[in-house]
């Protein structure tokens, strides 16, 4: 009995035994099919001979000043590790929430303690490298890195209560301001705004213990997840509320009180810079102050390091403004005129 397999079942790179009493023309299509083969084979080749040159350019645009790279023996933090920090970190933020299983009472200690223990060894390790990176590289006095990363990481875990306490502040402002909101759940598990709030209050907290790198990395993940960009640097009071959330932008210097809500699209700026101001204005002051009780409108563009809005005052929807604002006050564009086109114009 035949058990071979009939031709359309093999692979195509199964050797087929062909017919022998083939067309002259099938055997033509053949050879051309064989030598089309070759040529593609040898053009490879010739693609792959070229490797090596740019392994050698590549190599050798390291030695120059105007491209950037890390090669040498600075350590340098993994940005997979940071991020899977901010991870582990909402996990204690937000007990019981970004978990597979469930979360009950009785194991709570046992809960706590493995995850933070676990983010204690991570996030000590992570510190350390940042820290020892910017000894190396800028040749600064040498100091324990490692010891330093474990203080900077129990600062960072003994403030977790408080930085609780205030995204407690932030869910509850989330639902009092959105009629859209169902639930205090709805709000932890899926708003843009507050999971951005989350990362930035984290970030702040190893900002001002002076942590290099990783506060950065932290709020760019959270900016590459949510399109809001919050500064590690901007100070921002209890009970704020992000809505939407998408385009926000809050810089470094800002300054926002509490009960504060902006809206899509607002932007809390530095005015235009001239192009040699980097190191002039580094610390200096130069984004607005918003104080208690501000609601700001989408699209709104508040600039200067000068500026200020008063307490209880509202923004509306694409403002532009430079200059302060007294309390109390609102500040809105004049009605546009509209233009009608089409089969409804009167």
């Amino acid at each position: 009995m035949n058990f071979s397999r009939p031709e359309w079942m093999l692979p195509s790179f199964y050797p087929i035994t062909r017919n022998p009493e083939r067309s002259e023309g099938e055997k033509m299509e053949e050879r051309l099919i064989i030598e089309h083969c070759k040529d593609e084979i040898a053009q490879e080749r010739h693609f792959r001979e070229e490797i090596p040159g740019i392994v050698e350019n590549l190599a050798g645009s390291c030695s120059e000043g105007a491209c950037f790279d890390h090669v040498g023996p600075e350590p340098i933090p993994s940005r997979e590790a940071v991020v899977d920090i901010a991870i582990r970190a909402r996990r204690l933020l937000y007990p019981g929430y970004f978990i597979k299983g469930r979360l009950e009472k009785f194991n709570l200690h046992y809960y706590f303690g493995q995850e933070a223990t676990a983010l204690f060894e991570l996030m000590s390790v992570q510190i350390a490298l940042a820290l020892r990176h910017d000894c190396i590289r800028h040749d600064l006095q040498c100091v324990n890195c490692d010891e330093l990363g474990q203080e900077a990481t129990i600062n960072f875990m003994r403030d977790l209560p408080a930085i609780r306490s205030m995204l407690g502040s932030d869910v509850r402002a989330a639902y009092q301001g959105d009629p859209a909101a169902r639930s205090f759940d709805e709000i932890i598990f899926s708003y843009p705004g507050l999971f951005a709030v989350t990362v930035y209050r984290m970030a702040h907290q190893l900002f001002e213990q002076r942590i290099p790198f990783i506060p950065r990395i932290i709020t760019e993940y959270a900016h590459s997840v949510t399109g809001i960009d919050i500064h590690p640097g901007a100070h921002i009071g209890e009970s704020f509320f992000i809505d939407h959330g998408t385009g926000v932008v809050i810089g470094e210097t800002t300054e926002i009180g509490d009960r504060v809500r902006l809206y899509q699209g607002v932007t809390l700026g530095a005015l235009s810079l001239p192009r040699d101001a980097g190191e002039q204005l580094r610390d200096k002051k130069r984004h607005p102050t918003i104080q208690d009780d501000v609601i700001i409108y989408s699209g709104a563009t508040i600039l200067g390091g000068n500026t200020v809005i008063g307490a209880r005052s509202i923004i509306g929807g694409n403002v532009w403004l430079t200059e302060s604002v007294p309390p109390d006050t609102k500040v809105i564009l004049k009605k546009p005129e509209l233009i009608y086109t089409g089969q409804g114009e009167a």
